[in-house]
């Protein structure tokens, strides 16, 4: 069952959304403001979230930015007055997937919902076909199963360091920059900066690393980038 965040400070259009996106067979969490949308953009880890650009505390371009610069690359719709053009193109840039104009047509969402957990589906569906088992030191990751563990133990990864890590996987032994990591973990947004690359390989490096200040195999290459070695 699908998992979808509605986000919207609306109490009867909030109430309208959820009881359809129900009726329809999805698990449905529901925020009114965008702390509450935050903390359950990473608890309630929702397949699809539906994001009304007016929510208070912080506003939903804030929302959107905080969830694409960690890395979450959960699909976002975003809701929007009509009119409101210049709103439009900017969330479109910050990250959202689409947008729909209020007052709408609670048909064309649903068909709009669909349309994006399918293809969120069908790109699982490709890298499934591309998986297979990769060990590197005492590391065990299970692409398809999107696992890894070092050892016996089950390491908590969040699914952008998996990504990150899945790109090294691809090029191991080789020099990786810094702008082909973003392109290949990120899909290169603009918003993602060289440091945020740097920020997730210090943190593969304390979760797989047996010895994160002395790094074995998450290499730096100065001025480069970094490789991924045995």
């Amino acid at each position: 069952m699908a998992r979808i965040l509605v986000v919207e400070d609306n109490p009867d259009l909030a109430f309208g959304l959820c009881n359809n996106l129900e009726i329809e067979g999805y698990e449905i969490a529901h925020a009114e403001n965008g702390r509450t949308a935050l903390a359950l953009a990473d608890s309630f880890d929702p397949h699809l979230i539906i994001l009304d650009l007016g929510i208070p505390e912080p506003d939903g371009f804030r929302v959107l930015k905080t969830i694409r610069d960690a890395g979450n690359d959960v699909p976002v719709m975003i809701l929007s007055a009509a009119g409101e053009e210049t709103n439009k193109v900017r969330g479109l840039r910050i990250g959202a997937d689409d947008f729909v104009t209020k007052p709408f047509s609670i048909l064309e969402l649903l068909a709009r919902v669909e349309a994006l957990l399918r293809r969120r589906r069908d790109s699982g569906s490709e890298a499934e076909a591309e998986s297979k088992i990769e060990r590197f030191g005492n590391v065990t990751v299970d692409l398809m199963a999107r696992t890894v563990r070092a050892g016996d133990r089950l390491i908590d990864l969040t699914p952008r360091e998996f990504d990150l890590l899945a790109a090294l996987l691809r090029h191991r032994g080789k020099n990786v920059s810094r702008t082909e990591l973003m392109r290949e973990a990120w899909g290169h947004r603009a918003e993602v900066l060289s440091r945020t690359v740097d920020t997730h390989i210090s943190e593969l490096r304390h979760k797989l690393e047996p010895d994160p200040a002395n790094p074995r195999h998450f290499i730096t290459v100065w001025k480069t980038g970094y490789r991924l070695q045995d």
